[in-house]
């Protein structure tokens, strides 16, 4: 079982940055691939941006150039700093883990870019 625990949503203004944390309740360095996967408001949850176990990165088209990831396996912890960030971006932000079979989910944060 993994608890992860997402942090740093907020309001932005357009053009600003916000840095979001998800630490995970056990160390991750068996955990496979984690990711951040965003959902607005009467749309599906979509994925934003994925690492693996060994530091491969993937982005969605929409956030490439502009969001990195990157995790901290002492720390327990994957980082998403997003810049420049666009009202469009807006969206509850959710850490997901997948270690063999399974897969985990955290609470959620709201990121919220203002125009």
């Amino acid at each position: 079982q993994v608890q992860l625990v997402e942090s740093g949503g907020g309001l932005v203004q357009a053009g600003g940055s916000l840095r979001l944390s998800c630490t995970a309740s056990r160390s991750i360095f068996d955990i496979n691939a984690m990711g951040w996967h965003r959902q607005a408001p009467g749309k599906q949850r979509e994925l934003v941006a994925h690492i693996t176990s060994g530091g491969s990165t993937t982005y969605a088209y929409s956030v490439k150039g502009r969001f990195t990831i990157s995790r901290d396996n002492v720390k327990n912890t994957v980082y998403l700093q997003m810049n420049s960030l666009k009202s469009e971006d807006t969206a509850v932000y959710y850490c997901k883990a997948n270690r063999g079979p399974f897969e985990y989910w955290g609470q959620g944060t709201q990121v919220t870019v203002s125009s």
